[in-house]
């Protein structure tokens, strides 16, 4: 079971400065992309779950992901309302995206690719969460911030335990380190508008 101190250790490199600064300087932004990201982390777990219906550890756990991502969706709701940012749309950055593209076609195969870039999604939003919870000028939004790292980090350990129980451990960490390094050359530039996933 993952607790409180669990690393993020499947991401290949860390997030750079730039994007601290970019977010900080356009914080009602990240604020408003925070939400559009709670609602779409709601919707793979929920895709997933309709896809694989059959996979019942999948769906119990989905279920709770689902569930909580939404609960999270409320939350960065009422920090907007607060800040009066009116929730809007919002063009994505191409990083969820190029992930996306990197999804095979062809089941199983299928389904451990999107569990493993869910899983490495969750833990990127984990590592930039904490890092908004530790430069938000904002103290109680910063505080809000590191209070959703744990469930971040359990929500990307589930994605990780289910590729395990459905595959190979060497097929997993095979893949999953394909992915991460993709996922790492992806943010080797930084997107010109601020998202947490920029």
């Amino acid at each position: 079971m993952l607790t409180k101190k669990t690393k993020i250790n499947i991401l290949k490199t860390p997030t750079q400065t730039a994007w601290i600064e970019q977010a900080i300087n356009n914080l009602d932004t990240i604020v408003l992309d925070h939400s559009h990201c709670e609602r779409k982390a709601a919707s793979v777990a929920l895709n997933l779950m309709f896809r694989y219906s059959s996979n019942a550890v999948l769906v119990r756990k989905l279920t709770a992901i689902a569930k909580e991502e939404l609960e999270h969706f409320e939350q960065v709701n009422q920090w907007l309302d607060q800040r009066n940012i009116p929730l809007g749309p919002l063009s994505s950055p191409p990083y969820g995206a190029k992930l996306k593209a990197e999804i095979s076609t062809k089941e199983p195969q299928r389904l451990l690719d999107s569990l493993l870039i869910a899983a490495l999604i969750e833990a990127r939003s984990h590592e930039r969460l904490g890092l908004l919870g530790n430069h938000c000028p904002d103290e109680n939004l910063a505080k809000f911030y590191r209070s959703l790292m744990d469930s971040e980090a359990r929500h990307y350990g589930i994605y990780w335990l289910l590729a395990d129980t459905y595959f190979e451990r060497e097929m997993v960490q095979k893949r999953l380190d394909e992915l991460s390094i993709i996922e790492s050359e992806i943010l080797e530039t930084l997107h010109p508008e601020p998202r947490i996933h920029s």
